[in-house]
């Protein structure tokens, strides 16, 4: 069983602030590997030699600020993603929950499965965006930003345009599932111990091992995602695809007959070395963020420390905290200014 576990102290509003700066500061710092990575399912031909050659003919045809490209938009599509993804999440977690609050593996994995789905059609086409940002050349740009993107694609190629592949985002989450649900179950057998004595390190690891299993199992329907996202008659080099098709299973074909079924797995290695890293930072940046809102909550004695704060009762909402603490103050109040009235007879 996996206990859904929900940190009370926060409001909403923080979790998500919590969740977004995380998110921006992780994405921020291993965009050059995520560039990397979509170039080469793409299959422009930045990547025709290999990851690490890839890295120097970006950085020599494009400079360095090439391995930003498209990251600007893929942070602004975290924060609708994450509030729909978190949203959605709870309301499907609470159907399926029993009186003491936990949830099977294998519902907590599907229930993810599915509000990744939800927030991924509220905002994919800011997805397609940050796919033909990253694939174009920066030095003779096509796109310009945004809004200049979404209105330049709606105009030309219609809304379809802006939704082109995402058939595959619901074909992929089954592998997907089926790969964390795959390293879930083995765990205690990993550790030789029960989930529930895990610790943050171990809680890490599992983390980064239930990503590689799962995104290796999906990654040749990203693949093929991004090309559908990437290829445009209107623009050069059909937007630098490596195969030409029509369709998601045409896709699949042309990739299989002209590059082999491993073409698929394109980008492997990019995203495989991104995992640790990209993980590490964003629960160390979740946990530092939320430390400072525990903070100024008022549950903790330092920013810097999950020491709880002497006589604060941690079981208590922040809004009922506060109440908790005006109520102290205005009987604190009242005592002195009786103690005032009665000094004076």
């Amino acid at each position: 069983m996996a206990t859904v576990k929900k940190d009370d102290r926060l409001t909403s509003s923080q979790s998500l602030l919590c969740v977004g700066f995380a998110g921006v500061f992780s994405k921020t710092v291993t965009s050059p590997l995520e560039v990397v990575k979509i170039l080469s399912q793409i299959g422009t031909f930045h990547c025709k030699r290999g990851f690490l050659h890839s890295f120097v003919f970006i950085c020599q045809n494009e400079g360095l600020r090439a391995f930003w490209k498209g990251n600007m938009v893929s942070c602004l599509r975290l924060f609708p993603y994450s509030a729909i993804h978190l949203a959605t999440y709870k309301n499907i977690v609470h159907l399926h929950v029993d009186e003491l609050g936990d949830i099977s593996q294998w519902r907590a994995i599907v229930a993810g499965g599915l509000a990744g789905i939800s927030a991924a059609l509220a905002t994919y086409p800011l997805e397609v965006v940050e796919t033909r940002l990253i694939a174009q050349n920066c030095q003779e740009p096509t796109y310009r930003g945004l809004l200049h993107s979404l209105s330049t694609i709606y105009r030309n190629e219609g809304l379809q345009a802006l939704y082109r592949g995402f058939s595959l985002t619901v074909l992929g989450a089954v592998p997907f599932s089926i790969g964390c649900y795959a390293v879930y179950v083995n765990l205690d057998k990993l550790w030789q111990e029960r989930h529930v004595r895990f610790t943050s390190l171990q809680n890490f690891i599992n983390g980064c091992l239930a990503a590689g299993v799962a995104q290796t199992l999906s990654f040749p329907f990203e693949s093929v995602k991004k090309k559908m996202q990437a290829q445009s008659l209107l623009l050069p080099h059909c937007g630098g695809v490596d195969v030409h098709f029509n369709g998601m299973i045409d896709c699949f074909r042309q990739v299989i007959k002209n590059k082999g079924a491993m073409a698929l797995w394109s980008g492997l290695t990019a995203n495989m070395v991104k995992i640790v890293p990209y993980f590490g930072l964003l629960f160390s940046c979740f946990e530092m963020c939320k430390q400072v809102c525990l903070y100024r909550n008022g549950y903790i004695i330092s920013p810097l420390s999950y020491k709880p704060k002497p006589g604060v009762d941690q079981s208590l909402g922040p809004y009922e905290l506060q109440e908790f603490k005006r109520y102290l103050r205005n009987r604190k109040s009242h005592k002195a200014q009786s103690s005032s009235i009665g000094n004076r007879w």
